[in-house]
């Protein structure tokens, strides 16, 4: 239980914290708005580029570890698809929103924080390392989907020029990339960059937490009205808390993972939706009640399955 108390339960606290702030109208969505935006363009990336800037290349590139996560990803992926398909008949773009509300965990808001706080920043790079897998792959994925659902073959090839665009300006893909660029320089990060990405970096986890509450305050499980978008918004959330950490903990054993990343890879699979998904559904105008709902009722019960895993391998010491 000391894993809880000790780790699980200050980082809900934080998003307690500023979902109440919202709920009391202490900070407005201005201030959710802006929040975000600090953490997204400002915090995050220091935490995104000291990871794989310093740490040996071997553990960057953990194919294994790739495998099962994206692995656990495709199977939570395909087990929504068939759900969505049989009972629920949903367009390709509906589908592709769906989807990513299924497979799409809060890596970069929820699971680096978290990280940081359980392990210590210095092992973080497990959190980094998803948080590039996905925005790599299934925003992308879902783009194209979504565009290809709307516009035909010509939305298709907008899509990905758009998707090329956005992976440019990503502040979640091109810190790490630059970090790793320069970890195989095999040149030493100047004492004052690392000093300046720590302190800055250090706002990471508490600022993304508290943005988390503050963006499920504007929300409401009144999102889930009508029974039919209730059984849908429970079935993505079963894949999502359920299916994905399970098929990541077997593939985890299939790949010989050692504790430590297995313990990564479970706890990451079994976060949350990820905020990522409303802001897609928003930007189309199109599955935005059931993506926020998905967000919700992930996150508050994830309280339960996170718990449960940090007491399962919140003692897993971390490599030296």
């Amino acid at each position: 239980m000391q894993p809880v108390f000790d780790v699980v339960l200050p980082v809900f606290g934080i998003i307690f914290a500023g979902y109440m702030s919202g709920r009391l109208r202490i900070l407005g969505a201005d201030s959710s708005e802006a929040l975000n935006k600090f953490c997204y363009w400002f915090a995050l990336p220091p935490v995104l580029f000291l990871g794989p800037a310093r740490v040996p290349l071997e553990q960057v590139f953990n194919l294994p570890y790739i495998a099962t996560t994206m692995g656990g990803v495709a199977i939570a992926w395909l087990v929504a698809l068939v759900g969505l398909v049989l009972f629920f008949r949903a367009s390709q773009v509906q589908t592709a929103l769906a989807l990513s509300c299924a497979t799409f965990a809060n890596s970069g808001y929820m699971g680096i924080p978290l990280f940081i706080a359980a392990f210590g920043a210095a092992n973080a790079l497990p959190a980094i390392i998803v948080t590039v897998a996905y925005t790599l792959t299934l925003v992308a994925a879902t783009v194209v989907l979504v565009e290809g659902g709307l516009s035909g073959q010509g939305g298709v090839r907008h899509a990905l020029v758009n998707v090329a665009k956005g992976l440019v300006k990503s502040p979640l893909v091109v810190p790490p990339l630059m970090g790793l660029a320069w970890n195989l320089t095999g040149v030493p990060l100047p004492k004052p960059v690392v000093n300046f990405g720590e302190l800055l970096g250090a706002a990471a986890g508490p600022g993304a937490l508290f943005a988390i509450g503050l963006f499920l305050s504007g929300r409401s499980l009144g999102t889930l009205a009508g029974g039919r978008k209730s059984i849908e918004v429970g079935w993505l959330v079963f894949v999502k808390l359920l299916v994905q950490p399970f098929a990541t903990w077997w593939l985890a054993g299939y790949f010989g993972l050692d504790p430590f990343w297995t313990a990564s890879a479970v706890i990451l699979a079994a976060l949350p939706t990820a905020a990522l998904c409303f802001v897609l559904a928003q930007q189309y105008r199109l599955y935005v009640e059931r993506a926020s709902a998905a967000i919700l009722v992930s996150t508050v019960l994830s309280a339960v399955t996170i718990s449960a895993l940090m007491i399962r391998y919140g003692s897993v010491p971390p490599p030296h």
